[in-house]
């Protein structure tokens, strides 16, 4: 053996491994010779696919290039056992002397979609390189059971191939396989709305999630909305076409599809997985070695779903002004993951609110921030009950204002005064420059400016000191053009220090410089919005 066939074979085993138990599989008796592909269900145990098997009393004109008869579509009853017994030719109106194959039905089985070689009113089409191309068609069933008004879907092109349909759980989205303009490889898989009879949207690309630069094929969509189709472009591949799953969440919301492992995939192509009603059971075809004929149909049973939807959980919060509860609508509130990754940012709305779906079972870290705010920041972690809500505040410290001992105040540096002095140095005026803004921001608060000294001189001398401070702070804020009747201003001398620096105690300058303060309060917080 080959050494880069004895790397091949050992990828093929190990990235299979990990959902080898997965399903179990068995060849179906049914399969002939030649190729035999594409079930789909109808009605309660049957079910249309497509063959190139001979039929019996007629001319098989075969196909050049695998020089067997053009498909047509068969219908079988499936057993108990997913076995397919009395197989016989579906309809005489859909079968042609070309290839017809990968039906889908609408769910009342009044409408057929199905793929066909490019052939009506018994002429061939082609596109400008001489080509027939596979083109989708639709058909309704009269009241004798037979299939008429076949008609191509306006979005065919006789430039680009167009099969494979399959229709989501309420008809309303038509799945299927193209090569048209805007793929990002030879086939990709693309959707279009159902609006009503003979009257579809702009078909859509799924997008890289779902398709790769090389061939996506043979879509299948389930009731729960997850796509099952073939790749053998995407990674991980175990050779020609390769059975790949994805949840569909929205028109474009998916995650990355899952490759389904062994034993549903294999060396060769493995395509058209189906599952039937209800049940955990199905069929898919493949051309693996050992097969019956060509492309065999094969039955399978679903022992554990590979296709598992993430465990979501709704985080949810209020951000609010830490100093004064007030909610603050318009925040920017940021996700981020245990890694430190942003995941998704949001405004928070007219009530301060802002909510995330995360997954369960993760880290995550949540911020918030405002202008003239600092940032507030909450770390959690999911548990692993899907759905649960989880309630997280976000509390921003005002840069504009502090909360100290119980009070709200202006959040400014420290204003200093020479040694015995009260008058206003350029240093302190700086700071009553941003009392004077945030005064004139906020137009209804009101202040009062309470001025303290160290415990070091006479009481009396400290009383008198600071009450001629607060008062040249405050005249320097009516000259600056506030109103008044919005200051007070007050001296406490050393009645309020804010460590034990008191008479006769030794402290260092530091220490006492911390009681030498002016303070600007706001009396009255709750117009603040």
């Amino acid at each position: 053996m080959k050494k880069n066939t004895l790397i091949i074979l050992l990828l093929f085993v190990v990235l299979g491994h990990a959902q080898d138990a997965n399903y179990t599989i068995k060849n179906i008796e049914d399969n002939s010779k030649y190729s035999d592909f594409g079930p789909t269900y109808y009605g309660d145990n049957q079910v249309i696919y497509a063959s190139s098997r001979k039929v019996k009393g007629k001319r098989n004109k075969t196909w050049y290039k695998n020089s067997q008869p053009f498909l047509e579509l068969y219908k079988a009853t499936v057993d108990s056992t997913g076995e397919f017994v009395e197989s016989n030719l579906f309809s005489k109106n859909l079968n042609t002397k070309y290839h017809e194959s990968n039906v889908a039905f609408t769910n009342d089985e009044k409408t057929i979609y199905f793929s066909s070689d490019n052939y009506t009113d018994k002429k061939r089409h082609t596109d400008k390189d001489g080509w027939v191309l596979i083109q989708l068609y639709k058909a309704t069933v009269d009241s004798t059971g037979t299939w008429v008004d076949v008609k191509k879907l306006p979005f065919n092109s006789d430039e680009f191939d167009t099969g494979h349909p399959s229709l989501n759980a309420d008809n309303s989205i038509l799945y299927f396989t193209s090569n048209r303009p805007g793929s990002y490889g030879l086939t990709d898989i693309w959707a279009v709305d159902v609006l009503g009879e003979d009257s579809y949207g702009e078909p859509y690309n799924l997008g890289p999630n779902v398709n790769s630069t090389r061939s996506e094929m043979f879509p299948y969509i389930d009731t729960d909305n997850v796509l099952y189709y073939s790749s053998d472009g995407k990674n991980y591949g175990n050779g020609g076409l390769d059975l790949y799953a994805v949840k569909i969440k929205d028109r474009l919301g998916m995650n990355e599809a899952v490759n389904l492992g062994l034993p549903l995939n294999s060396l060769k192509d493995d395509f058209s997985m189906v599952f039937q009603k209800g049940k955990k059971t199905g069929h898919f075809s493949s051309n693996r070695d050992g097969g019956k004929g060509d492309d065999d149909i094969y039955y399978f049973e679903e022992l554990v779903n590979p296709i598992i939807e993430n465990c979501k959980q709704l985080v949810q919060g209020v951000v609010r002004e830490k100093e004064t509860g007030a909610l603050l609508p318009g925040a920017l509130v940021t996700l981020y993951n245990a890694k430190g990754e942003k995941v998704e940012s949001v405004i928070a709305d007219k009530f301060a609110s802002f909510a995330f779906n995360v997954d369960c079972e993760a880290g995550y870290r949540v911020t918030g921030a405002k202008e003239f705010y600092d940032m507030d920041e909450e770390s959690f972690t999911t548990s692993n009950v899907a759905d649960l809500a989880l309630s997280i505040g976000l509390d921003l410290g005002s840069n504009e204002f502090v909360f100290v001992r119980d009070k709200l105040m202006i959040k400014i540096n420290p204003i200093y005064f020479d040694l015995d002095r009260s008058f206003i140095r350029p240093d302190a005026a700086l700071e009553l420059e941003r009392v004077l803004t945030i005064m004139q921001k906020y137009p209804l608060i009101k202040i009062s400016l309470g001025s303290h000294t160290d415990s070091r001189a006479a009481d009396a001398y400290n009383w008198a000191l600071s009450n001629r401070r607060a008062k040249s702070s405050k005249d320097w804020l009516v000259k600056a053009g506030i109103d008044p009747s919005r200051l007070t201003a007050r001296g406490y001398g050393e009645t309020e220090l804010v460590n034990t620096c008191s008479n006769g105690v030794s402290c260092s300058e530091f220490d006492h410089q911390l009681n030498r303060r002016t303070e600007f309060v706001i009396t009255n917080p709750e117009v603040i919005k």
